[in-house]
């Protein structure tokens, strides 16, 4: 199950060296992507350490609710200082009106775009971002287009989702693919349970 290491000790020690002598820095695009748990997990855990950094948080969710109290949610209010807007109006395959859930989404994406270009942040997270592509919500190559040209430089850019178009694996810097191996839903029929999943 475990896999090895990509590099030999000798080899990864002369890449960490080169690395630093380089000293490059840069916002990265971030991709959480895959059917497993914990693309958003993920980056809520990169929002803490940024916040505890001092760094400016914004957190953008395109699907859950607009009224949901979950807790990351809750642990961002408590924490202070990050700026979190929910423009969804639940899950996709319970829509009511999809109309009003596409119409949400874009308005999420021009609230987004709004945050990013404005060189108040230096972390933004469009949680669950890929089914406005995956869905045709948005042009994928329109989105990409439009982060090449107004991302600013030194803004880390954290997207979560699954099935993230190629394109935009392509675009980012950095790409996980959480995959399920086991599920207590799945295997034991235990639903999701507060602090774990929500």
């Amino acid at each position: 199950m475990a896999e090895q290491p990509t590099h030999s000790p000798t080899d990864a020690a002369a890449l960490r060296a080169k690395v630093r002598q380089a000293n490059q820095k840069k916002g990265l695009v971030i991709v959480n992507t895959g059917t497993g748990k914990g693309k958003s997990t993920a980056a809520f855990g990169v929002m803490t350490r940024a916040w505890g950094r001092n760094m400016r948080v914004c957190v953008i969710q395109f699907i859950k609710n607009e009224n949901a109290r979950y807790g990351e949610i809750k642990a961002a209010e408590r924490m202070g200082g990050i700026d979190w807007i929910s423009s969804g109006d639940g899950f996709t395959w319970t829509s009511k009106d999809m109309d009003e859930t596409v119409a949400r989404a874009r308005h999420g994406w021009d609230v987004a775009k709004e945050r990013i270009a404005s060189g108040s942040y230096d972390l933004v997270i469009l949680d669950e971002f890929t089914y406005t592509l995956v869905y045709n919500w948005l042009d994928t190559a329109e989105v990409i287009d439009w982060l090449a040209a107004n991302k600013p430089e030194m803004l880390h850019l954290i997207i979560t989702g699954r099935s993230a178009p190629e394109a935009l694996v392509e675009f980012a810097d950095l790409v996980t693919e959480m995959r399920e191996i086991k599920h207590p839903f799945n295997e034991q029929g235990i639903k999701a349970q507060p602090g774990i999943e929500f």
